[in-house]
């Protein structure tokens, strides 16, 4: 079994009361991304068995969505949300040429805030993330847990080895296909628009995955949720809500590209040769700074976000910059491939599979920024 969990970073919020549309990139950036679990070989014991444990729970009590919607006393509004689940699947399938499996044809109550929660580190003088290797999923920036205090643990080890760390929650992941993957309640709480772009994600990621290359598969999966999420409203006729939603991914691109100015700056302090508590001063002044230019970009924006408001409060560090990187360094290459197919989105799934065979240093020359 391999899980990808998948933490989509949480899209900023217009000032004024949010309309219908809660934001949350469809949730990929909570941290940065994909933290894979293979049941197999290199992990320790516990670990295995917590994700065993937990996976078999949200398999265990998943319930076909009719009967759910069918359930005389199911809440009303779960009922609507659940109808636009059923939608938004059918058009992915239909419309997006995204498999059509069991996936997200069920649901699962999991009677909690997030279903897994994951772990993303970094050195303390460097901007390339820790990574850990599973069979199957390859070498991932990531490592999930289904209990909370059990990541907080793993956290605390990691920073008591000096490393900086950061954990968060994350609302949906996907086995790759390999099992018919639930709807979850957990990502019920963002909103349909929200809802249906994360099923629009990690269905991307059942039909191309790349092992060891995150950031080939991130991009690829938000380049399939951005323009399936436009193409799913203008099929409902939601000409505000595709505004609302440029307007915000606007903003958060915005704010990708402040935190990957950042990155490339502390990249040079840390090979700048300085000794470690000089590298030490000019990252704590980097990250002050940095701060301040997040709460000018909400003020000129006129957005909240939340995300980079809790990293703030938590302190900013190393590991911030690498979840961002991991969504975003990619994502202007698959979007130029996709306008050379002229939006043609097999002929674009087509050429992402030859990019997918070819080594990754051609891969990073064609679409990422380093």
């Amino acid at each position: 079994m391999v899980t990808d969990s998948s933490a989509r970073p949480v899209r900023p919020t217009p000032q004024p009361p949010a309309p219908a549309r809660r934001t949350t990139a469809a949730v990929r950036l909570a941290v940065g991304a994909l933290a894979f679990v293979a049941l197999a070989g290199c992990a320790s014991t516990r670990y295995l068995m917590q994700a065993a444990v937990g996976e078999w729970h949200v398999m265990h009590d998943r319930r076909s969505i009719v009967d759910v919607i069918d359930e005389p006393d199911a809440p009303l509004p779960l009922v609507r949300e659940l109808g636009a689940v059923r939608s938004a699947r059918r058009f992915a399938s239909q419309q997006l040429g995204l498999p059509d499996n069991d996936s997200y044809r069920s649901y699962v109550n999991l009677h909690r805030r997030y279903v897994v929660w994951n772990v993303v580190a970094a050195p303390r003088f460097s901007v390339q993330p820790k990574q850990w290797c599973f069979p199957i999923a390859g070498c991932v920036a990531y490592r999930g847990y289904f209990h909370e205090r059990a990541a907080l643990s793993f956290a605390a080890r990691l920073k008591r080895r000096g490393y900086d760390v950061l954990v968060e929650g994350v609302p949906a992941y996907s086995t790759l296909g390999r099992l018919p993957d639930p709807v979850m309640s957990t990502m019920m709480r963002y909103g349909s628009d929200e809802l249906a772009g994360m099923i629009f994600h990690e269905l991307a990621h059942q039909l191309l995955y790349v092992p060891n290359d995150s950031r080939f598969d991130e991009a690829f999966a938000m380049t399939v949720e951005n323009t399936g999420l436009k193409r799913w409203l203008r099929h409902r006729h939601e000409p505000q809500r595709i505004a609302l939603f440029e307007h915000l991914d606007a903003a958060d691109r915005e704010f990708a590209a402040l935190l990957r100015r950042t990155r490339s700056r502390l990249a040079r302090v840390y090979a700048s040769g300085m000794t470690h508590a000089q590298m030490l001063r000019r990252k704590q002044a980097v990250f002050t700074q940095l701060a301040a230019q997040i709460r000018a970009l909400e003020q000129r924006l006129q957005v909240r976000a939340p995300l980079y408001s809790r990293w703030i409060r938590q302190g900013l560090n190393n590991a911030d910059l690498v979840s961002v990187g991991t969504y975003y360094d990619c994502l202007p290459g698959f979007e130029q491939l996709l306008r050379r197919e002229h939006g043609n989105l097999p002929r674009f799934y087509a050429a992402a599979r030859r990019l997918a065979h070819e080594p990754k240093a051609i891969r990073d020359r064609a679409l990422c920024r380093s």
